[in-house]
């Protein structure tokens, strides 16, 4: 019932969209959320009240579809290795936004963030300055402009230098960020460091912009790591299969992408989205 009321307004637009109604304002954002993982994950949005209620489980190969008004500005990120109970109380290994399964509050580090400002012309970006706890890629559909693909498809927690791993029964399950192992000046970009002149890369930061080269590797990483989109939809996809297409849609046409185009409408993908609008 939970995972039905998550999908029923993309659903209402897909079904008028099915009928040649305008269904759904053109400046809404639809994002689509795919746990490529090998186990599951458990997304978290703040503010959540677009994406319902700010948390929910994802298994593996399962996705979600949400829709977002223009002015919404948040973050999105995976927890893992969580338990909660039938009201939605319990605990994570990663990522915790406290012992709720919805969050009203950002999670704690470490853990790779998904960063969105909705607006004429979309900001958006993948975060590794609060560390690493899942690789996480967004891929925007079928809009103008730059519209780059943002993110870490590596996983950062196979090479995470001892001194910043987090471990769990016998592995490393998150990377801390330099910064909240040390809290220096320097590796925190604060003081005579919290400028762009003074705040440069340091051996950590290198390590994680050479894992994920269009991520934020440190707080002043802004050129290679935040984009610009407008009119697009985004797949936010946590343990990217760069060569696995997937399905949204934009403007009452219906659109995949893929490794070798950005978008494209194709009747072929109306079994796909039906069962991301389903599951």
């Amino acid at each position: 019932m939970e995972e039905l009321k998550l999908t029923m307004l993309p659903l209402l637009c897909f079904v008028l969209l099915l009928s040649g109604t305008a269904g759904c304002a053109e400046s809404a954002r639809v994002f689509t959320i795919v746990n490529q993982c090998k186990t599951v994950i458990w997304p978290a949005v703040t503010p959540g009240q677009s994406f319902g209620g700010g948390g929910f489980a994802l298994r593996p190969g399962q996705s979600m579809v949400f829709t977002a008004p223009v002015g919404w500005s948040g973050r999105i990120w995976g927890r893992t290795d969580c338990t909660f109970d039938a009201s939605g109380n319990g605990s994570c290994a990663t990522g915790s936004c406290g012992s709720s399964l919805r969050c009203g509050a950002s999670g704690a580090p470490p853990a790779s963030l998904a960063e969105f400002t909705l607006a004429a012309e979309d900001f958006y970006d993948v975060s590794l300055v609060d560390g690493f706890n899942l690789p996480i890629v967004i891929k925007p559909v079928n809009g103008q402009g730059n519209c780059t693909t943002a993110g870490c498809d590596g996983d950062l927690r196979l090479t995470c230098p001892s001194e910043l791993a987090v471990k769990a029964n016998g592995r490393t399950v998150a990377c801390r960020s330099a910064c909240d192992v040390f809290d220096t000046d320097q590796y925190c970009c604060r003081g005579q460091f919290g400028n762009p002149s003074t705040c440069q890369p340091t051996f950590y930061s290198k390590k994680f912009k050479a894992a994920c080269p269009t991520a934020y590797s440190y707080a002043y990483d802004d050129p290679t790591s935040i984009f610009t989109c407008s009119n697009a939809d985004y797949i936010i996809t946590f343990c990217s299969n760069t060569k696995q297409s997937a399905c949204s849609y934009h403007n009452n046409r219906l659109l995949c992408s893929s490794a070798s185009s950005s978008s494209f409408p194709s009747i072929l993908a109306l079994p796909m989205l039906l069962l991301l609008l389903t599951v």
